[in-house]
């Protein structure tokens, strides 16, 4: 599972990752099952590593989404993620991925880093951005052909599942864009001297902060 997928085709944090990560987690299991004391301490800082592990890489991700953001004058586009472990059905390994990240502290750097840097920041409903078809908006839960394998039914199109689901998001954040929702982020201050500074585009960067099939 990765972490992060713009729409323009980044995927963040991926393979490599998770490896590192089940491994970790293999470790808790032998340990938990040992349910000493020593094994009981060892657990208690093997989880506080992986928390800061997590953060750092969030703090990672959310800096790079929002530089490129402001780097080519774009908006951000985030998954409303409320209640995602309770709506996402996955396979009992990928369920262990999905409930161990911080895809709630991801988005909430994201959103904070964004509003520094006068990035406009808007949530849309994640719902079938998984199944439908970014270049013809036919939806069908076929059409995720694997985790990673995105191929509609209707019109042929294939593309890694997250990238078309990203821009299914970046889809929907125009749209509510062209509606005049605000953003949750100010627009930036007038660079000094230079007018009122570059004009920020309202097409949105389509960033996920977590790409489960929905």
């Amino acid at each position: 599972m990765n972490i992060a997928t713009t729409s323009d085709g980044q995927i963040m944090a991926g393979r490599r990752l998770n490896r590192g990560r089940l491994r970790e987690r293999t470790l808790r299991q032998k340990l938990q099952k040992k349910n000493t004391p020593s094994a009981k301490r060892r657990l208690k800082k093997r989880r506080r590593k992986e928390a800061r592990r997590a953060r750092d890489i969030n703090h990672k991700i959310a800096k790079h989404v929002v530089a490129e953001a402001e780097r080519t004058g774009r908006g951000i586009a985030l998954e409303d993620l409320t209640g995602i472990r309770a709506r996402v059905r996955l396979r009992k390994p990928q369920r262990a991925t999905l409930h161990s990240w911080a895809f709630a502290q991801l988005g909430d750097f994201i959103a904070y880093k964004a509003r520094k840097a006068g990035v406009p920041v808007v949530h849309v409903d994640p719902a079938y951005t998984s199944r439908t078809c970014a270049e013809c908006g036919h939806i069908d839960k076929a059409n995720r052909a694997s985790q990673a394998r995105f191929a509609c039914r209707s019109c042929g199109f294939v593309d890694h599942a997250d990238r078309n689901g990203s821009r299914n998001i970046r889809h929907r954040a125009e749209e509510l864009w062209r509606r005049g929702v605000q953003s949750t982020a100010p627009d930036p201050p007038p660079k000094s001297g230079r007018g009122t500074g570059r004009k920020r585009s309202t097409t949105a960067s389509g960033a996920r902060c977590a790409s489960p099939g929905l």
